[in-house]
């Protein structure tokens, strides 16, 4: 396979990226970076849904091998945890970064240095874990990065719930976009996260970036280079809805889109307001919603989870 460069680096040379920046960072004055469309002044310091204002919260940066196959390399993929979220699951995983704050405020240029950090680690890509809200921040940075030598690609790894507006401003930016979706009804997104918009958000959302970047291109060593990279938490009771799902995926994106079913659940933050929740996820539950993703017509299922079922 020809050597791959990563799709920003023409946006780069041709003055798309630095157009890019500067829309990006114009929405921070009325924020609608997202479905929630807060419309607050972030560069004077208000705070909305997100919590985050001018500049980027981060927890940690580091090669991370705890991801997707195609994603990891021998290194791990080069893995930005950001502060904060934009849709807020009661159940999240990351409860003490995306609900209580964990992490410290950072500039666009510290960002830019921790890129160039994981990719002289020989880290296969940059990957960004909940960038919705900072995305201005990480178009800045990454302007600043590609001028000291970044070359390698990038990896939007966010809930689903965006703005079309916002991704449109990522076209010709994201070489790797990978989001989950993670509910079919909007009454459970309401419940869980209070985002009954999210499963049309969701549809949306991964049509275009599957638009963007069509499905996801491995090279003879199995690494990714581009495409979408849709992943899917199983949730107890049939909350997700994933027989739905699945046939969406199959149906309207692609058969040929590379899925991660994600086994590993486990009540998390505030779980214990809904009593669906209080349950992990057991053998059957994963083997059933295999079964539902290859019936519907998905073949390109991420080997890595096996068993991982947490509390079992």
């Amino acid at each position: 396979m020809a050597s791959f460069e990563p799709v920003y680096i023409k946006a780069f040379q041709s003055g798309l990226l630095h157009e890019k920046v500067k829309s990006a960072n114009k929405i921070l004055n009325s924020c609608v970076l997202c479905p929630r469309e807060c419309r607050i002044n972030r560069i004077e310091g208000q705070l909305g849904i997100c919590k985050t204002g001018k500049n980027a919260w981060l927890n940690a940066y580091k090669a991370h091998l705890g991801e997707e196959t195609p994603l990891i390399g021998k290194n791990g993929s080069g893995t930005f945890f950001f502060t904060h979220c934009n849709l807020l699951c009661i159940f999240c995983q990351n409860y003490e970064l995306s609900h209580e704050g964990r992490g410290k405020e950072i500039s666009n240029s510290e960002m830019a240095e921790m890129m160039l950090i994981l990719q002289e680690a020989e880290c296969p890509n940059i990957h960004f874990i909940s960038p919705t809200h900072v995305v201005p921040q990480i178009l800045s940075a990454l302007e600043i990065a590609v001028q000291k030598g970044l070359s390698i690609p990038l990896v939007y790894n966010s809930s689903g719930y965006e703005s079309i507006e916002t991704l449109k401003i990522l076209d010709g930016i994201i070489d790797i976009y990978m989001p989950d979706f993670k509910f079919w009804d909007p009454d459970i997104s309401e419940k869980l996260c209070s985002a009954y918009d999210y499963p049309e958000k969701a549809r949306a959302a991964i049509i275009e970036m599957h638009r963007q970047v069509g499905d996801l291109v491995l090279d003879e060593s199995g690494k990714a280079h581009r495409g979408l990279l849709l992943r899917h938490l199983i949730m107890p009771s049939g909350l997700a809805g994933t027989q739905n799902i699945m046939h969406f995926v199959a149906q309207e994106i692609s058969p040929n889109t590379y899925v991660n079913i994600m086994p590993q659940f486990k009540p998390h933050g505030r779980s214990y307001e809904v009593k669906e929740l209080m349950n992990c996820i057991t053998e059957d539950d994963y083997a059933d919603t295999l079964k539902a993703a290859r019936e519907a017509g998905i073949h390109r299922i991420d080997p890595r989870p096996g068993k991982v079922f947490m509390g079992f």
